[in-house]
């Protein structure tokens, strides 16, 4: 992996990340065009540069994290983390095995897609409120939070459409979604980092080095201009983008392209 293709990457995953269109569907388009799909430290990449995305997240929120200390807020956080910590741990090897078939990834996607298109009509924008997360509901959205599991479902699409069924906003779903993004991808990185600390040498780190920083910084922008999207004008958007993207990857999958990240 070069240094230019390790910050497209990181481009990738600091905007697609937050957004609810699956960042693992696009690492899988980036990853293969550059040729460096089949690589053992592409793997390994796309994984540990979520550890600066979720420093967007403690930057962009810090108040909220660590000034304005709530014992609550942390402990909402742990209650909706715990679902993904034991189903991941228990079902681990299968999400790798379905990780490998790209068409899984693509058919979610526009599965997913067509939803979003409906999703402000099922929860229209009117009948929600802010309000204090409580444990039940923090619990529900991580029991969504799981369904990500299948890749090309998108984490963050699960948990927003777990903080609506719950009746919030739109933006306190949104903001919810990236607290619980800290805690549950801090988990799959040090977790990884475990199992493939091995094939890190000085040129590896480097080049995540260069992977978190690019990340947290595209990380920010995405994070404000998902809320600021989001807020205003609904999911429909992000919809038609999942289907577009979910049909181009089946359409490559029928070229007989080489699609995987594994």
């Amino acid at each position: 992996m070069s240094y230019l293709q390790a910050f497209i990457l990181a481009v990738i995953e600091g905007l697609t990340e937050f957004l609810p269109v699956s960042s693992t569907g696009h690492m899988i388009i980036g990853s293969s065009l550059m040729g460096i799909a089949g690589e053992e430290f592409t793997k390994i990449f796309t994984v540990q540069i979520q550890f600066g995305t979720i420093l967007s997240v403690v930057f962009i929120y810090w108040k909220k994290f660590f000034q304005n200390f709530d014992f609550r807020f942390y402990l909402t956080l742990l209650v909706a983390f715990i679902p993904a910590a034991i189903f991941g741990k228990l079902l681990g090897d299968k999400i790798d095995a379905l990780l490998e078939n790209v068409q899984v990834v693509a058919i979610m996607l526009v599965i997913g897609g067509v939803f979003f298109l409906f999703l402000d009509k099922i929860f229209p924008e009117k009948t929600r409120t802010e309000q204090v997360p409580t444990y039940p509901k923090a619990l529900i959205v991580g029991l969504f939070q799981c369904l990500a599991m299948v890749p090309g479902v998108s984490r963050s699409a699960a948990t927003i459409i777990g903080g609506l069924s719950q009746g919030w906003s739109r933006k306190q779903a949104a903001e919810f979604s990236f607290f619980l993004a800290v805690p549950t991808m801090f988990a799959a990185t040090a977790y990884k980092l475990t199992k493939d600390y091995k094939f890190l040498d000085t040129d590896n780190l480097k080049l995540l080095g260069l992977g978190n920083l690019v990340g947290f910084a595209v990380g920010i922008f995405a994070i404000q201009f998902f809320v600021g999207i989001v807020t205003k004008f609904g999911f429909k958007v992000f919809g038609y983008y999942r289907i577009a993207l979910g049909l181009i990857l089946l359409v490559l999958i029928f070229c007989g392209v080489d699609l995987k990240i594994v």
